[in-house]
């Protein structure tokens, strides 16, 4: 196997540091917020450097998202290899999702963003990757409804839809500055209100 050329080996390096900037930038301040600018700075090259690699700002935000779609492919391919029902790969895949957010490797992107969207929706990379995503979850979520452990009663899109909305659920920040509960408690908290609810 042919090893990659010094300047594909640097490319590459110069592209996965721009990416993890990103990545930090919009799990700290969310995509409004975040400037091409700060980018470059963070990284330490010029803006035209970073256009070779990246033709705007909404291309920046999707390559961070498909390397957080990744990373939570191979942990649910961690849990599949475990001897865990489908109900608790759901809730380890919960906790692990608190995790990065926790370490600041969850972008945080606004629900309704007219261009991010549109970059999303026709960006293969992400849309393979999310469909994949969906379907594992979809299978796991079924799977759960029909042993009792969910309700049955809910579409298994809403309980899809419900587990993704977790990897930016606000209640964890909110609830950390406070300073009043360890990050455990609040993980598990949120992890508990999700699958169960809030009655009594």
């Amino acid at each position: 196997m042919q090893r990659p050329r010094f300047r594909d080996q640097v490319l590459q390096a110069r592209e996965d540091a721009i990416v993890a900037s990103v990545n930090r930038l919009l799990a700290e301040k969310g995509f409004e917020a975040m400037t091409v600018d700060e980018v470059v700075a963070e990284v330490g090259i010029a803006k035209a450097s970073l256009y070779k690699h990246f033709t705007s700002k909404e291309d920046l935000a999707a390559a961070a998202m498909v390397r957080v779609l990744d990373r939570a492919l191979e942990e649910c391919r961690r849990l599949q290899a475990l001897p865990l029902d489908s109900k608790a790969r759901l809730k380890a895949l919960m906790q692990w999702t608190y995790g990065e957010q926790l370490g600041g490797r969850m972008p945080a992107l606004p629900a309704q963003n007219s261009s991010l969207r549109a970059a999303l929706m026709v960006d293969s990379a992400y849309m393979d990757r999310l469909n994949s995503l969906s379907e594992l979850l979809g299978e796991w979520i079924v799977e759960a409804q029909k042993s009792g452990q969910l309700d049955a009663s809910l579409p298994p899109e809403l309980v899809l839809y419900t587990v993704f909305a977790r990897a930016c659920d606000p209640v964890l920040p909110v609830m950390r500055a406070t300073g009043s509960y360890t990050d455990e408690q609040i993980v598990d908290w949120l992890v508990l209100t999700c699958l169960r609810g809030l009655g009594g």
